[in-house]
């Protein structure tokens, strides 16, 4: 620690993370159970999202998912609104726009997203490790439960605990299936699980997977396996709002004294001699900072780091630490805020978070990429159409003196519903002819691919290709109207 700042300078912290002990081994980490206010907001929160994460699935919109993101088929559902392959540049689009977005949110606010948000650290904090809460005690109580040797109790609760954890596995990793392949076709391999091992057995491997991750992986997800956690330290600067603890009031730390511990060592006395105050003799012996170092931030921390040694890559915002300080400050009789959501900045020199210019363009280039992602959306069709002439045929002279032309159509439906339509020649006449026993119809949610000629007279043919247009009606009204070019005898001539 430097005499000038007062700021502990001594890094060797970076060179270990707490979840790996200096022999390489797992590190367990159990926190302490936090309480406060933040903590509740959060449990609120936490509350609201899993009810929007089990109810999702449920809701559907035409008759099909609100959210689906069908891998395996390439279909993927937005709201109700159905992507196809062919819309892949949509979604780039709608990707790089969401990317953007996490950039300035981490370059503004930092991880928050991580403490608040971030369906890894709400289903471990807020799920499991209130259970694990539940069931081994607090953080004490589970230290002396691993280092306890295998009795009775040890083997009950573990067991209850293994159980618990992997049924709750398994129920995350049904709904996950649902927003893959839809609720509906989850309940019918529910129903008979027989007909789809296939799938029973991916559901399993799933379950195992995710209940490695609670029971014995946890936060090292954040700390080894994230690559969010590894951006910060290139997107944040010293505006960027963090948890961050106040070095400039904390510092130096020292124990709480109590006032009567100690001789009077003021010499500025009133003029009759008496002392000042016990409270000015007590601010003006110590010279200490409001940290009286008693590593309760340190004991909540679900990534075993100090977070009085500034911004580390453990650090997930989860807010733990800023109401176990909060409450040591209230029994102290202390101002609260000592580990609080604050900027370098704003610690150090006490200046407020500027829009500087690297946000600035941040912003210009999120609102250009939403604005194409609009205009995207908006033009959208919800029925993709490909017409081309089959590959490696030329026209086709008819005995009643007419030439014919053979296409294929590719059709995309992108809504919720069966499209009935017919084709029409438009600005020639002519006559269309569908190939075998092809139907007009394009199903919900489908593909579709047809063949049909085209049939022309020679004089209504104008040079080697004429251009022929051919509307799609639905119902009398006009969908479509898609251009191909028609093949004629003078490309011979």
């Amino acid at each position: 620690m430097t005499e000038t700042t007062g700021i502990y300078e001594d890094e060797s912290f970076r060179d270990s993370v707490a979840t790996i002990s200096s022999e390489g081994k797992r590190n367990f980490i159990n926190p302490k159970k936090p309480k406060g206010r933040l903590y509740n907001l959060r449990t609120w929160f936490s509350l609201f999202y899993l009810i929007l994460f089990f109810t999702l699935p449920f809701i559907k919109v035409n008759g099909g998912p609100l959210f689906m993101f069908n891998i395996l088929e390439r279909k993927f559902i937005f709201f109700g609104m159905i992507f196809w392959p062919q819309d892949f540049f949509i979604f780039a689009i709608g990707f790089l726009t969401f990317m953007v977005f996490i950039i300035l949110f981490t370059v503004v606010f930092g991880r928050v997203f991580c403490g608040w948000a971030c369906p890894q650290t709400i289903f471990m904090e807020m799920v499991f490790r209130k259970i694990e809460y539940w069931i081994d005690g607090d953080s004490y109580k589970q230290k002396q439960l691993r280092s306890m040797a295998w009795n009775a109790e040890k083997i009950r609760k573990r067991l209850i605990k293994f159980i618990v954890f992997y049924a709750i596995s398994f129920l995350i990793a049904n709904f996950f299936l649902a927003y893959i392949i839809g609720m509906d076709h989850l309940i019918g391999y529910v129903e008979n699980p027989g007909a789809h091992k296939g799938t029973l057995i991916s559901l399993t491997i799933f379950t195992t997977v995710f209940f490695f991750v609670y029971w014995w992986f946890r936060e090292q997800v954040c700390i080894v396996v994230c690559p969010y956690g590894r951006l910060q330290g290139v997107l944040l600067d010293k505006n960027s709002i963090v948890v961050a603890y106040d070095h400039g009031r904390g510092e130096p730390r020292g124990k709480l004294k109590k006032k009567a511990d100690h001789d009077c060592k003021c010499t500025d006395c009133k003029e009759d001699g008496a002392c000042k105050s016990i409270e000015e003799k007590f601010a003006a012996y110590t010279k200490q900072g409001d940290c009286i170092d008693c590593f309760a931030c340190v004991r909540v921390c679900p990534t075993g780091i100090d977070i009085r040694n500034g911004t580390q890559l453990e650090c997930v915002n989860c807010t733990a630490c800023i109401d176990a300080c909060d409450d040591i400050m209230v029994k102290v009789d202390k101002p609260k805020g000592l580990i609080r959501y604050a900027s370098e900045n704003s610690i150090t020199n006490n200046v407020k978070l500027k829009f500087n210019s690297r946000i600035k363009a941040y912003n210009a280039e999120l609102s250009l990429l939403l604005a194409l992602l609009a205009f995207l959306l908006i033009s959208r069709t919800d029925l993709d159409v490909t017409l081309m002439r089959t590959a490696g045929m030329a026209y086709t002279k008819l005995p009643d003196g007419r030439f014919s032309n053979l296409y294929n159509l590719k059709l995309v439906n992108k809504t919720h519903q069966n499209i009935d339509f017919t084709l029409k020649l438009e600005n020639l006449p002519g006559e269309i002819e569908l190939v075998g026993s092809g139907e007009l119809t394009v199903k919900k949610e489908d593909y579709s691919h047809l063949q049909f000629f085209v049939k022309l007279k020679k004089e209504d043919i104008s040079g080697w290709k004429t251009e022929v247009q051919i509307g799609m009606y639905e119902g009398g009204k006009k969908i479509k109207t898609i251009k191909a070019k028609f093949i004629g005898p003078e490309v011979y001539n």
